[in-house]
Formats: C-alpha cells, sequence, structure tokens
C-alpha cells in the first residue's frame, strides 16, 4: 500500500470518529466517511444508514460499524444486475473478508458480544453518551476499525 492509500484511509477513519463523537451511530459515521466518493451526499448517507445502529436499531445483531462497512462495499462493489453472478460474487467475497478481518481485529462482529450483553432487544432511547458510555463501550475502536478496514478493502483491494 502507498503511503498516499495510507492517508487517504486515516483521514477516512478520522471523519468516521469525528461523526461518531458528533451523533452520528456507529454505521452512519462509517458509510458517510466514504459516501462522497460515490457520490452520495452526507445527508442521504445518514439516513440510509440510520436504522443500522447499535446492531440494527439496538438489537445488537450484527456491529452497525461492520453494517456501514458493508454499505459502501455495495457502492463499491455493486451488483444491481440480477443476471451477473460474478459481481454478486465479488460483491460477496469482498463483504467476507472485511468481516473475518473486523472479527480477527475485534474478536466478533456482533454488536451484543461486542458489548458484552445479552443479544435482546433493549430500549429504543439512546443512551446518553458521555465519558462513562465511551469508557463501557468499544464503539470508538468499532468505528475506527471498520473504516480503516473497509479503506483498505476500497483503496488496495486484495484481487
Amino acid at each position: 500500500m502507498t503511503e498516499q492509500q495510507e492517508n487517504l484511509i486515516k483521514k477516512r477513519v478520522q471523519q468516521a470518529l469525528h461523526f461518531f463523537e458528533n451523533g452520528y451511530n456507529c454505521s452512519q459515521s462509517v458509510f458517510m466517511a466514504y459516501a462522497d466518493l460515490y457520490d452520495l451526499d452526507s445527508e442521504t448517507a445518514a439516513k440510509i444508514a440510520s436504522s443500522f445502529g447499535g446492531g440494527m436499531g439496538r438489537l445488537r445483531e450484527v456491529c452497525g460499524a461492520v453494517s456501514g462497512m458493508f454499505m459502501v462495499l455495495g457502492l463499491h462493489y455493486p451488483a444491481t444486475d440480477v443476471n451477473d453472478k460474478k459481481a454478486k460474487t465479488t460483491n460477496y467475497a469482498a463483504v467476507q473478508r472485511t468481516a473475518k478481518e473486523f472479527q480477527k481485529e475485534m474478536g466478533s462482529y456482533i454488536c451484543a458480544d461486542l458489548l458484552k450483553t445479552r443479544q435482546q432487544p433493549q430500549e429504543a432511547t439512546l443512551s446518553e453518551r458521555n465519558v462513562r458510555y465511551q469508557a463501557l463501550r468499544p464503539c470508538n475502536r468499532c468505528v475506527a476499525m471498520a473504516a480503516e478496514i473497509v479503506g483498505i478493502e476500497i483503496f488496495n483491494p486484495a484481487s
């Protein structure tokens, strides 16, 4: 990977963290950090990713940062023609590669596992993001890790 690619990825990771620290959910933060590369404005990206925070609407399923990463991959490796099996395979292979890398780094891509909590729906009311919240949750690290992994995938693909 070139130094220029590394700097591009670092910039996107910082953008994702900035979005998260300013109140966007984990999924929105990762997706919004890359949306401009695909001519998608931040507001539209935020709308698309809004339901995936907290492991999909606080259901604690797939980590929202990972869902954001997958949405970026959908834009980067689109599979829009139902007869294009190669495009779908390329997309799914990228999803599996990045999920595996996230799991290797974080231990899981399931929100409940990452938060060490029971996997059951939680109240829809959000927790206040304060120092205690940040200290008890790995969410910042998940956002940074997902933003980095997807950046490596799109700026320096494995194929």
